[in-house]
């Protein structure tokens, strides 16, 4: 094992299956040059040049076209859309084409397509640059949804997903990109539609992914001195939904808080209490309850925006209030 930041275990997930694999390439709005609004893939433009790192025009719908044909016609494109709240104008490239494609064509056609963005709160880049929007993608029948929490996750889910032959939303969280956890030295994979106990725990579980798990594990370390064992589960993939792992946990702790940043309402959490609500009800002891985001526009303001999202703080106390 190796512990490498959550920006290079992408950048190395990248490098290794374009080094394996020359139909895979990546482009988007200064992928190779600069290496990626947030560096993700720096130093690939030097290794594989411009034909396999391209730098686009400023045309979320141009980007994710491009990326749908070419998958079409036998490549495996990886395209980046530099912010999740962009992702509105390839809505119909995303929805109607890259989602329906197979379905239409009786599936003599795939479209192997990864379409990498980052989303979430954090950074104070207000309403037009920190939302999360994850709860748009999984409404969708025909595409995947990913949203990895670790370095670990973060390599061998993007692997996966550009050996898929189907569409996949890679949501990377800003504030993730300079954690740093361990990576196997050897090639690997984690399967799409798998789930992960991160931790284990008899009392309550706390479903979260993305940035809300790591300040899920923070909080039920802070619990555990007060005698409180929380059970963490991260879905890791969104869409498809392991909602067999989520319930086996909520069929041992009988109580389940669903941690995340999205807005409350029709979020992500909705969904997944609801499936919860329909595999767990005869083991609830309580309500199945809801932790999100605000449903307000981001706040550029530091204070408020910290209002508007969940913490540590909010998930310790939501806990106690479930326990009684």
């Amino acid at each position: 094992m190796k512990t490498i930041t959550y920006w290079k275990a992408i950048n190395e997930a990248l490098d290794e299956m374009m080094e394996k694999d020359p139909s895979v390439f990546v482009m988007g709005e200064d992928v190779a040059i600069y290496g990626g609004a947030y560096g993700v893939t720096r130093g690939l433009y030097e290794k594989y040049g411009e034909e396999r790192i391209r730098d686009t025009a400023i045309s979320e719908a141009a980007i994710v076209g491009a990326g749908i044909g070419s998958a079409m016609t036998g490549m495996r494109p990886v395209v980046e859309i530099m912010y999740v709240d962009f992702m509105g104008i390839a809505m119909d490239q995303l929805n109607n084409q890259a989602a329906k494609v197979r379905y239409m064509f009786g599936g003599k056609t795939t479209v192997p397509l990864v379409i990498r963005t980052e989303g979430g709160a954090g950074r104070t880049l207000g309403a037009h640059h920190s939302q999360s929007l994850e709860s748009w993608f999984i409404h969708i029948p025909g595409i995947k949804v990913v949203m990895p929490s670790t370095p670990y996750d973060a390599k061998g889910l993007l692997k996966e997903s550009i050996l898929d032959n189907n569409p996949v939303v890679y949501i990377e969280h800003k504030m993730l990109y300079g954690t740093k956890g361990e990576v196997p030295e050897e090639d690997y994979t984690i399967p799409l539609g798998k789930a992960d106990v991160k931790r284990k725990g008899k009392d309550i579980t706390i479903v979260a992914y993305s940035r809300s798990l790591l300040r899920s594990l923070d909080a039920a370390k802070e619990l555990e001195k007060e005698g409180i064992d929380v059970e963490v589960v991260d879905p890791r993939t969104l869409l498809p939904l392991d909602i067999g792992t989520i319930s086996d946990s909520v069929k041992k702790t009988h109580r389940v808080l669903v941690v995340s940043e999205d807005c409350k309402t029709g979020g992500t959490g909705a969904e997944i209490g609801m499936q919860i609500m329909e595999n767990c009800f005869d083991y609830l002891d309580a309500p199945v309850v809801r932790l999100a985001g605000a449903d307000v526009p981001m706040p550029k303001s530091p204070v408020l925006e910290k209002l508007a999202i969940p913490d540590k703080d909010d998930i310790i106390k939501k806990v106690k209030e479930i326990l009684g």
